[in-house]
């Protein structure tokens, strides 16, 4: 809900009885912009709460009228009733209840900013009986109310007109002298600077993004580029867009093609329909911007679109050649249709630049490859098992060790309460100067949040990192075959909860990069086969000696594990949740089938 209002204004109880005695009134409170609210410490900033006080002072004067719900609407514009939600309730309980005798106001232009308005807006209220009351002006019933009424309204719509001229023509002349309208596109940051003790309000670079904003430029110019891969190119080169209403994330194809169309960056501003020659920088030469401007007509011409190709693999194969030269960069999928048919491939993102020889791998082959990489990630029943036994130790003594830790907080916390009681039996003895009693408390209350903050710690549910660690296991007792018998959604989700990125070199899987609990499963399982512990051709559980205890307990992987399936910043908790959308895996889990 975009407004809100409260019932029973003050929060009492209102005896039925004694509003029969009373007239029935509602508040309607608006501003019109959220920078009004957003000014103090109150959510509802300073204009709202001034404006309730006098409603609440006029009803109080009237001496028979009691409130009974308010309406009110952070930044929201008088211009259109339509666009606010709160007017449009309150006129509807007025329809339709019928129990309403007064709508009181701050003042008229709350209401309405136009003669045109503010009439329909009477002639409903009174084909309801309701009068409205302004709590600063002057208007009623009366004649004299009426003709006050009358010349306000006229006013108000003066000033609104007066004040969009204003705005108008001050923006007109801004944009004449080269300044910036708004906030300035990507590229560029808005700044405010001192100028001979004047605040400027003015546009520069942005040192972060401005340099992958003209980049985009010289690559599109090429020729070579789709949009699509575009985005991936400055995505992979770390491009991300300004947080603010979206937190920051990749551009989009249709955003990237509006950039590569807006003269902005060439030097210049727009406004109503002229361009002025702008006081900002100019990211990109005019021989470079025709060029990206010819490419993006020659598409058009040919109805040619950048065609969003999708493949499962898209996102998940890295190059491995680039990857043996320590630098990383994707493999894009590409179509291409010739010689009677269509072709599909993967081709490095550095090949076009000549900074990769891999050649062009056909989709056929890199699909074989990784599937064939996914029958070497199968554990060895005793491993799991082993994993399974151990991981339910160390799960029962770090509970253990956090239930005795949870138990000392908490007696910490008793004893704070009792040395809080008795400081403030010394004040109220006065055996005590207040300032030190008042520095204890404040000590004390330090004490407290930081052993409140110590149990919420030690209180996470650490049977989330063992559950993750099941499904893992799970999945690997035979992923290759799973992965066979699975969808191309189904796959792609395999391949995003187990690996980070996979390297691929001509038809082979060269490296890969693993995400937690994965990573360090699989690091547990090679380290146990080479040194002979988890016997492949076994299919039997370990006897209960248990020769791998020592092994576990030496390398400390048993901590390990539960770390990494807990951890924060890997990949657990998003891994727990992507292996719960396949549906071969989800009925095998041992917990409920929870799909939230």
């Amino acid at each position: 809900m975009s407004y809100q209002h409260r019932d029973n204004h003050d929060g009492l109880e209102i005896d039925p009885a004694s509003t029969a005695r009373l007239a029935r009134a509602v508040v309607y409170l608006r501003v019109s912009t959220q920078s009004q609210v957003d000014t103090d410490y109150d959510p509802e900033g300073i204009s709202l709460p001034s404006q309730r006080k006098a409603c609440e002072r006029k009803a109080a004067q009237m001496g028979n009228v009691i409130i009974v719900d308010e309406y009110f609407e952070a930044g929201k514009s008088g211009t259109s009733m339509d666009k606010r939600p709160a007017y449009q309730a309150m006129l509807e309980r007025i329809r339709t209840q019928r129990d309403i005798d007064y709508v009181i106001i701050y003042k008229l232009s709350r209401l309405n900013r136009n003669r045109l308005d503010d009439a329909l807006t009477i002639t409903e209220l009174r084909k309801y009986k309701v009068s409205l009351i302004s709590a600063t002006e002057s208007i009623d019933e009366s004649p004299v109310g009426q003709l006050m009424h009358g010349i306000l309204a006229s006013f108000n719509e003066f000033r609104s007109a007066e004040d969009g001229a204003d705005i108008r023509y001050k923006m007109g002349e801004k944009a004449r002298r080269g300044g910036t309208l708004g906030r300035a596109p990507l590229g560029y940051t808005n700044v405010r600077e001192r100028y001979e003790g004047r605040e400027v309000r003015t546009v520069t670079l942005d040192p972060e993004r401005a340099p992958f904003v003209k980049l985009a430029f010289e690559l599109y110019a090429t020729g070579t580029y789709s949009l699509e891969r575009l985005v991936d190119e400055l995505t992979d080169r770390g491009l991300r867009t300004r947080p603010g209403r979206y937190p920051a994330g990749p551009d989009t194809d249709s955003k990237l093609s509006s950039k590569l169309r807006d003269r902005y960056y060439l030097g210049y501003v727009a406004h109503n329909g002229e361009e002025y020659a702008g006081r900002h920088e100019a990211l990109v030469d005019q021989q470079t911007f025709d060029r990206v401007q010819t490419v993006l007509e020659s598409k058009r011409r040919a109805t040619e679109r950048d065609r969003v190709h999708r493949h499962y693999l898209k996102g998940s194969v890295w190059c491995g050649r680039c990857h043996d030269q320590g630098v990383e960069r994707r493999l894009h999928f590409q179509r291409s249709t010739g010689n009677g048919g269509a072709y599909e491939y993967f081709v490095c993102s550095g090949k076009h630049d000549g900074l990769c020889d891999e050649p062009h791998l056909p989709v056929e082959a890199v699909e074989a490859a990784v599937a064939r990489h996914h029958s070497t990630m199968r554990f060895t029943e005793d491993f799991a098992a082993s994993v399974r036994r151990n991981l339910g130790e160390t799960l029962f003594d770090a509970q253990r060790s956090t239930n005795l830790l949870r138990t000392q907080l908490r007696k910490e916390l008793a004893n704070l309460e009792v040395q809080e009681e008795n400081l403030l039996d010394l004040a109220a003895e006065g055996a005590l100067a207040k300032t030190k009693i008042r520095q204890r408390l404040n000590d004390i209350e330090q004490k407290r949040h930081r052993i409140n903050l110590q149990l919420d710690d030690v209180s996470a549910d650490l049977s989330v990192g063992s559950e993750l660690l099941e499904a893992a296991l799970q999945l690997m007792e035979d992923p290759a075959t799973l992965y066979r018998r699975v969808s191309d959604q189904d796959r792609r989700l395999l391949n995003q909860a187990i690996f980070e990125k996979l390297y691929v070199d001509n038809d082979t899987i060269t490296d890969d990069e693993l995400k937690e609990p994965f990573a360090e499963l699989v690091a547990t399982h090679q380290a146990g086969s080479r040194s002979g512990l988890w016997n492949p051709s076994s299919r039997a559980k370990t006897t209960s000696s248990r020769p791998e205890a020592c092994y576990w307990n030496e390398s400390g992987t048993k901590a390990a594990l539960l770390t990494a399936a807990l951890s924060g910043d890997g990949s657990g908790k998003a891994a727990m949740v992507e292996l719960r959308g396949i549906e071969p895996l989800t009925f095998s889990m041992p917990w409920r089938r929870s799909t939230n």
